[in-house]
């Protein structure tokens, strides 16, 4: 579609009230927030119009202010800022968050409908999810975009610094939000801080920062990023193939075991047998739930640990031992394991940026999985009903973002190749088979 016109009505800073109380001033981070990669978690919620939101801007936009002000007291690191002299804390200072409206000269159905371009997102959120500053300080942690559509539809864009945030840490900030503009106030601050320094302590963040910058940078170079549907009814034919698949045939795949298995195959498809020995797919793993005890599944922070499944290169590899490698690297991600690897994760880093230098990067290949299934995006209701679509805008070569898709059974991938591999993979006979790239009509 043609580049919609965005124009910016207003821009302010938002600050938390009440303020934050002096004993609560500095926020410390932990060794998993330090592996961020130094980018935004980018969110993108999409409301149908409403005679009320056409009628009653003002009147929502005030609301949307207010209710963002009163979550802001209990998720409180968000309106502060990285300190300069220390890598290792955030000064909750109350500086704010950005907080912008836009008037965009297109109806919604533009934008969401066919095939979303990343172009046009990007436009509808605060900033761009990848941009860098030298001084992480002069950074906002978290910035806000409220978009009105001509045909009165809304779409909320939200940028949550990836230091301070994950994806579960994004969603439980949006769904908070969401309750308290409906007059939900159940937050429980202690829900929402929790000091993870005790489990991961940080440590000299320079090379790990300077490892994930180059890997980001490395990941921007000649990137497209499409979206492939999975409709709940090809996914369950998936998941059906893998398990008839597998010799003992106990194990059934998730959605997102099936689903991450068949585009880590396609990938693998692309490349010359031979060229590349080993292929890797990395899975964050949400540790919430994992350590004991379980840690509140509201708070912030990067609660998560890396897992990797690895496959050497070979002509037909199967679905189903894809999807056993995947389900076998999850499903060991313990306390116990994590613990013990946290301890020794500065070290893994430092070997992997020394042994990339030296072999180059044909030694494997590396996909990077984010899953958001599950997580609440479709529950933030504001006051005017529930989003009818639910997007993210984050450009990275060799990453796949994994959401829901609206009916709750289906998958929407968000993947980031180059122009060569894209092409690829869209003719990829195994993708056409389960994915399409644009909703059904029916």
């Amino acid at each position: 579609m043609d580049m919609i016109k965005v124009q910016i009505i207003s821009t302010e800073i938002i600050k938390p009230s009440p303020s934050t109380s002096p004993h609560l001033k500095t926020f410390n981070l932990s060794l998993f927030d330090q592996l961020a990669p130094p980018v935004y978690v980018p969110i993108l919620l999409f409301y149908s119009p409403t005679d009320d939101l056409k009628n009653h801007r003002k009147r929502w936009s005030d609301h949307l202010k207010k209710s963002l002000s009163k979550t802001l007291a209990h998720f409180y690191p968000l309106a502060g800022q990285i300190r300069k002299d220390d890598a290792f804390t955030i000064d909750c200072n109350d500086r704010g968050a950005s907080y912008v409206e836009a008037q965009i000269e297109a109806d919604m159905s533009d934008v969401v409908l066919n095939e979303p371009e990343i172009d046009v997102l990007q436009r509808l959120l605060p900033c761009d999810p990848l941009e860098k500053f030298a001084d992480p300080s002069s950074r906002v942690i978290l910035a806000i975009q409220v978009n009105y559509f001509a045909c009165g539809g809304m779409a909320i864009g939200v940028c949550i610094s990836h230091v301070i945030a994950d994806a579960s840490a994004a969603a439980s900030f949006v769904k908070s939000w969401a309750k308290t503009a409906s007059g939900v106030n159940d937050i429980n601050v202690n829900d929402v801080i929790y000091d993870c320094t005790s489990l991961f302590p940080p440590q000299d963040s320079t090379e790990l920062q300077q490892f994930m910058e180059n890997k980001v940078q490395m990941g921007q170079a000649n990137c497209v990023m499409k979206r492939f549907l999975f409709d709940g009814s090809k996914i369950a034919a998936l998941r059906n193939k893998i398990s008839m698949e597998q010799k003992e045939g106990v194990y059934h795949p998730t959605r997102v075991e099936a689903v991450s298995a068949l585009i880590w195959g396609a990938s693998m498809a692309m490349e010359k047998t031979g060229n590349i020995p080993m292929h890797v797919a990395v899975f964050p793993v949400n540790l919430r739930k994992i350590m004991n005890p379980v840690l509140p599944e509201l708070c912030i922070g990067n609660i998560n640990q890396a897992t990797m499944a690895t496959s050497m290169m070979e002509k037909n590899v199967k679905h189903s031992s894809l999807a056993g490698k995947i389900h076998e690297s999850i499903k060991r991600m313990k306390e116990e394991y994590v613990r013990k690897r946290g301890e020794y994760l500065n070290m893994m880093i430092r070997k992997s940026n020394t042994d990339e230098q030296k072999n180059g990067s044909e030694a494997m290949v590396s996909f990077a999985f984010s899953s958001w299934c599950r997580f609440p995006f479709y529950e933030t209701d504001f006051g005017w009903g529930k989003p009818v679509w639910v997007g993210t805008a984050l450009r990275m070569n060799k990453l796949v973002t994994l959401l829901d898709a609206s009916d709750d059974q289906g998958i929407e991938a968000w993947i980031g190749l180059t122009e060569e591999e894209m092409t690829k993979l869209e003719q990829d006979p195994e993708i056409l088979a389960y994915a399409s790239f644009r909703p059904s009509k029916g």
